[in-house]
């Protein structure tokens, strides 16, 4: 018997039984906080910056956040650039499986590393989920949950006459996590909420809502934008976009039975599949509306995915449309070579949104188009140069504004009886300067976050504006009275959130006949400069050379305005067919 448990024993007989306990239980308590006291107290933490400017940081505190605030914490890993390279030139395959999710323990946290994270946050009321490409982890869980883990409180600002919430100090996350994180979103709500890029939706019909097929004779319907842009003729080819998926991304929902009478309307033979990410939306604006209905009337076989969330949270929006971008990845980890496209009609000035949100949503898309093989399609933004929504201030949008996306700005287009084109100019409307009501016109501009990728090198792209930055917008297609069935009756809409859709559908038919013809198809903005370098006579693009976005003019070539300019869907797929 050891010297210490005969001094115990001793002791312990010399007291009573009473005594006994309460010096038990003593030692009970101890114990824990002694075996801490080794390995636990070596763990290094690391402060975390969420990117909120510092001014309003600094702005007063009205008061905590309650502690059951319900908060969506999103964590985007960081992406070894030669891994992504690799899987951007993958040979396509078209009709195999891609495996990505074997690619992904490269690509993404491994399971060591995983299981380290599970570790950390493996405490009550908290959830983990890791994408397929194991590049994002969601994790939910209560504000107080959150100030628990990463030492730390919530509390609510009031800035330039809004408020919102963020950590009272500086985060702090174990260093081994802060070695992995590219960016973190979901501690705060500071980014302002996107915008969609519609225009107001003005009805032809104000008394009873009916179900016909006759709109407005002023408004372009899908078969005048198809006449107009090329598409009849990859129709007349059997092209209609069978076996071909767009997907579109929204922060609104759409009534039933308004796109069953739009359906209707042009025979839609495809499918439609709507998958609610974080909550449906509470109200339908037009915009889900718009888009569906675009894809459907110029792609009348396709697959149309339709990825909505709730707009009107009070969280961070900006991580619940990262979710559906992530939705999106996990749902074609194996679709690879399916030459799918994404289509985004929404954004905000890249001043109003946070390094974090804007770290996190750039992978997303890089994920999809470089990993994935999609082109993404985005929305330039409908207040012209001046995405800040004041006369005068130069802005572009983001996510448009993303290299890895492709910018679509807008026009305005006129047809004949023959649904030929005759006219198109910018978009743009300075009528009203006091504020932008998504009427001002095609988004275009530098960005003040991204440099000019390599690629985007065209006739027109180097000129007196040309600052080395991110060019917007790509292209452009009609954004000015195109017909909508809404709310039980035709009218108009308008806006660059009509033209990414038409820019979508056209790439996606034209893939259908590229892997048709040549088992490839095309992916990445990149593509767009490459058919306007090499076209040699096929006219891919209209030029749009009058009007300006009220600060930028149409120029020949390349401009602010619309980009390389509108589809010739048919020209481009010839000049596509020549890439390969």
């Amino acid at each position: 018997m050891s010297a210490l448990h005969t001094t115990l024993h001793s002791i312990f007989r010399s007291m009573s039984g009473r005594a006994v306990m309460a010096m038990f239980g003593l030692m009970l308590l101890l114990f824990p906080l002694a075996a801490c006291s080794g390995p636990a107290d070596t763990v290094q933490f690391t402060t975390i910056n969420l990117g909120i400017p510092a001014d309003a940081l600094n702005s007063p505190v009205v008061g905590p956040l309650p502690d059951n605030t319900k908060l969506a914490v999103r964590i985007t890993f960081k992406i070894n650039s030669n891994l992504l390279k690799q899987a951007e030139q993958q040979k396509i395959q078209p009709g195999k499986p891609s495996h990505l999710e074997v690619f992904a323990k490269k690509l993404g946290v491994d399971d060591a590393t995983y299981q380290k994270i599970k570790d950390f946050f493996n405490i009550q009321g908290i959830s983990l989920k890791l994408s397929k490409l194991r590049t994002h982890l969601a994790i939910d869980a209560k504000a107080s949950t959150f100030a628990k883990l990463l030492q730390t409180k919530f509390v609510i600002h009031k800035y330039n006459g809004r408020t919102f919430y963020a950590p009272a100090t500086p985060p702090k996350v174990p260093h081994f996590l802060a070695n992995y994180i590219d960016a973190i979103t979901g501690l705060d709500n500071y980014s302002s909420k996107p915008i969609h890029a519609l225009s107001s939706f003005v009805p032809f019909n104000h008394q009873q809502p009916t179900q016909d097929c006759s709109p407005p004779d002023q408004t372009l319907f899908p078969r005048d934008v198809a006449g107009a842009y090329g598409f009849e003729q990859l129709w007349n080819q059997g092209l209609h976009g069978e076996n071909m998926t767009i997907n579109l991304v929204e922060i609104d929902g759409s009534y039933r039975s308004d796109i069953q009478n739009y359906f209707d309307c042009i025979q839609f033979k495809g499918r439609l599949s709507t998958i609610n990410i974080d909550g449906k939306p509470s109200e339908a604006a037009g915009e889900s509306t718009l888009d569906i209905q675009m894809a459907a009337g110029l792609a009348r076989s396709a697959n149309i995915m339709v990825y909505q969330t709730d707009g009107n949270t009070d969280g961070d929006i900006w991580g619940q449309i990262n979710d559906m971008l992530q939705q999106i990845a996990d749902d074609n980890v194996n679709n690879a070579n399916a030459g799918s496209v994404v289509s985004i009609s929404l954004g905000a000035a890249e001043q109003e949104i946070t390094s974090e949100d804007m770290r996190a949503i750039d992978s997303s898309i890089q994920q999809l188009t470089r990993v994935e093989h999609m082109t993404v399609f985005i929305a330039s933004g409908d207040c012209g140069a001046f995405t800040s929504r004041v006369y005068g201030k130069l802005a572009v949008s983001f996510p448009a504004s993303d290299p890895w996306a492709t910018s679509v700005g807008g026009t305005m287009l006129a047809v004949n009886g023959n649904r030929q084109r005759t006219q198109e100019v910018v978009w743009a409307d300075g009528s009203q300067r006091s504020s932008c009501k998504n009427q001002w016109g095609s988004g275009g501009g530098n960005s003040v976050v991204f440099k000019r990728p390599q690629w985007q090198n065209a006739a027109g792209v180097s000129n007196k504006y040309t600052s080395g930055a991110r060019q917007l917008p790509d292209v452009s297609a009609a954004a000015y009275a195109l017909a909508v069935y809404f709310r039980g009756q035709w009218g108009a809409v308008g806006g660059t959130s009509a033209a990414a859709p038409i820019w979508a559908t056209g790439l996606a038919l034209v893939n259908q006949g590229l892997l048709k013809q040549t088992q490839q198809f095309g992916y990445s903005p990149s593509i767009f400069y490459q058919v306007a370098n090499k076209s040699s006579g096929l006219h891919p693009y209209f030029d749009v050379t009058k009007g300006n976005n009220l600060y930028y003019p149409a120029t020949s070539g390349w401009d602010y305005s619309t980009g390389l300019g509108t589809p010739n869907i048919a020209g481009f797929y010839q000049a596509m067919l020549k890439t390969f």
